[in-house]
């Protein structure tokens, strides 16, 4: 840290990148990557107001943040995040976006025990509910089945280190209980904050090779979460164009999937067409949230407009009869997903790793596995 910033109070810090970053759209200054750390902490140790974290958030979204302001945001989170090592050769972080899915019924839950199966230990993080969506997340899910979705960091590692189990999810509160608490904060900013970006990028459990997998829908982010993946200190990383921003691709159109396969390898992109590529032949992008499910009108459009316990019962049902090996767009959705991502980590071709998932499937492995964890 810079001498300049040594010697800068938490509120005189934020009181100065304040004055750079909010000036308007033509005038606002870029910060550095120290200060933004310095200004990240500041916000996590409740050293300044809600007022200023909120302006803060707000500038930066509306000014757009650099490369150096990202990472220097992420740098403090780090600092507040835990890590634990596990005895394993590879774990597999999926981070889905943590506001939830409102405008399908979600799947990337049932991809964990799965990939568990296949030899690739698995788990998700997240949190029960947090905006702008405030949607169905792996948290209500697990909870409704009957988990305990607030073990501690060692917990879920004893989890992916059993054999019969090899996967686990993992709650914000329990490894970054500072960010955690900001939840109320962000309810007031409304729109998305920098922070949205970077949690998902949390590296709470490590092993051997640890590799990440989360999902994007607009097109310049692949690039900034590969750059964050790699400072968060993941071994590889790939990036799914997923409906809602989640990890699993439309079956209707071509999944682009951006990746490294090592931290000093560069940049790949992996395009797979689901009904060339792999035979899905559905009509239906996602699992349709079924139309007897009560709408809310809600006049902004973002927030949940069906009952997000609603979606996780009707995910838990369907992700269970597809677990059994049950046809239809909920297993053609692990499937997809699954297959990219097994393919990411195993380097075997895309044809023998859809097969592979499909078997298992089939063999109903993953459900047992999913009930072993409950």
């Amino acid at each position: 840290m810079t001498k300049e910033i040594k010697n800068l109070s938490s509120e005189e810090l934020m009181k100065s990148v304040i004055q750079r970053v909010a000036t308007g759209p033509e005038l606002s200054k870029n910060i550095s990557r120290e200060e933004a750390k310095a200004s990240m902490n500041s916000i996590l140790n409740r050293e300044v107001s809600d007022i200023r974290s909120a302006i803060f958030f707000i500038a930066l979204r509306m000014k757009r943040e650099t490369d150096d302001e990202n990472l220097g945001v992420q740098d403090a989170i780090n600092e507040h995040t835990s890590q634990i090592t596990c005895a394993l050769d590879n774990v597999i972080n999926i981070a889905d976006p943590y506001d939830g899915y409102t405008r399908n019924i979600p799947s990337s839950l049932y991809i964990l025990p799965l990939l568990a199966e296949l030899g690739f230990p698995s788990f998700s993080q997240g949190v029960e509910s947090v905006g702008p969506k405030y949607g169905c997340t792996h948290h209500k899910i697990l909870k409704l089945a009957g988990l305990n979705v607030l073990l501690s960091d060692k917990e879920v590692c004893d989890r992916l280190e059993n054999k019969k189990i090899g996967w686990g999810y993992i709650d914000q509160s329990v490894f970054a209980p500072k960010l955690y608490e900001l939840k109320d904060l962000r309810s007031e900013i409304i729109k998305r904050p920098v922070i949205t970006t970077i949690e998902v990028l949390a590296n709470p459990i490590k092993a051997k090779r640890t590799h990440f997998v989360t999902g994007y829908v607009h097109k310049p982010y692949p690039p900034i979460y590969l750059m964050l993946a790699r400072n968060a200190g993941f071994d590889s990383s790939i990036v799914i164009r997923g409906t809602e921003g989640g990890v699993v691709p439309s079956l209707r159109q071509k999944a682009n999937a951006h990746f490294y396969l090592t931290k000093e390898k560069i940049d790949e992109l992996m395009e797979v067409e689901p009904d060339n590529d792999l035979n899905i032949q559905q009509s239906v992008r996602a699992v349709k949230i079924p139309d007897k499910f009560e709408k809310k009108a809600k006049l902004d459009k973002i927030e949940i407009k069906v009952d997000a316990l609603e979606i996780a019962k009707e995910s838990l049902r369907l992700g269970m009869e597809a677990l059994s090996g049950a046809s239809g767009p909920m297993r053609d959705c692990i499937a997809l997903s699954a297959t990219i991502m097994l393919q990411h980590v195993s380097q075997h071709s895309l044809a023998d790793c859809y097969t592979e998932v499909n078997d298992v499937l089939d063999s109903g492995a993953a459900l047992k596995r999913f009930k072993e964890a409950l």
